[in-house]
């Protein structure tokens, strides 16, 4: 890890890649697919635990607390992930944010890859890479647990859904 750089972020190479519904079974939002670039950037090596949360919040308004402290942290808006980032740059001096959209999907599709899931492309292998519907029995499971994608990170698919910094509309791809 570079100096300055907490344990647990994963370095992003910046690049360009194909962003949205590229294998046309999506939901309208999603298209058209578009061209974008990110720059080099860190990002976290999965979501942020319940234990990591109450570190800097003092609470856990999680709904699976039976899940433990190695589980994500869930039931959050976006306005009170604000203020736990305000809040850990704060207590460490770094200057930590949420991915935008962009350099999420970038990410969790391997650096810009054609894939459908983070990790792979076959439904068959989902199981080893993300907690979903088939295997979850429908509640969180300690970060972690199953393989991380190309890049490093962690339930890029699964588990639980994860906040950006920007803003959502329907319409924001096609204009």
């Amino acid at each position: 890890a570079k100096l300055g750089i907490r344990e647990g972020m994963v370095f992003i190479k910046g690049g360009c890649f194909q962003m949205g519904d590229t294998f046309g079974d999506g939901d309208n939002d999603e298209n058209p697919v578009h061209e974008v670039c990110v720059n080099d950037f860190y990002m976290g090596e999965h979501e942020v635990t319940q234990k990591e949360w109450k570190e800097v919040m003092g609470n856990n308004p999680s709904g699976f607390k039976d899940c433990g402290g190695d589980c994500p942290v869930e039931s959050v808006s976006w306005n009170d992930v604000q203020q736990y980032i305000r809040k850990l740059n704060d207590k460490t001096g770094m200057k930590y944010r949420l991915p935008t959209e962009a350099e999420w999907e970038y990410a969790a599709r391997g650096g810009g890859r054609k894939e459908k899931y983070a990790g792979t492309n076959k439904k068959s292998d989902l199981g080893d890479y993300a907690w979903y519907e088939d295997n979850s029995g429908r509640k969180t499971h300690p970060v972690k647990a199953k393989q991380p994608n190309s890049l490093g990170p962690y339930d890029m698919s699964g588990n639980v859904w994860e906040w950006v910094s920007d803003w959502y509309d329907k319409n924001y791809y096609r204009n």
